[in-house]
């Protein structure tokens, strides 16, 4: 996303609770859906895609979703985002400016 001249990074942060403050079962859904978008590396262990991936989030684990997703797997995305909707987990837009990339 860019704004003005400033190019604009954004994630989601989905948290394990719903909107109504509950925590949200089976425990282990973020890794679940996180192990989607993965792939087993040479170690032959699972890595997590930078796209879609748990991560501790103000010391909760969350799931975290880069915005490219939506362009580089549309179906994943959308997948995602009603799996959020329908279960009313709570969700945070999360944006960074990229120095690196800004213009002079």
């Amino acid at each position: 996303m860019q704004i003005g001249k400033r190019i604009v990074h954004c994630k989601y942060v989905i948290q394990g609770v719903t909107e109504d403050g509950r925590k949200f079962r089976p425990s282990d859904w973020i890794d679940r859906i996180s192990s989607m978008g993965a792939s087993f590396g040479e170690s032959h262990r699972l890595v997590y895609s930078d796209l879609l991936h748990p991560e501790l989030y103000e010391g909760q684990k969350c799931l975290i979703i880069d915005t490219e997703l939506e362009i580089k797997n549309p179906n994943m995305y959308q997948y995602v985002m009603n799996f959020v909707q329908s279960n009313g987990l709570k969700m945070t837009q999360v944006c960074d400016v990229d120095e690196e990339k800004l213009g002079s």
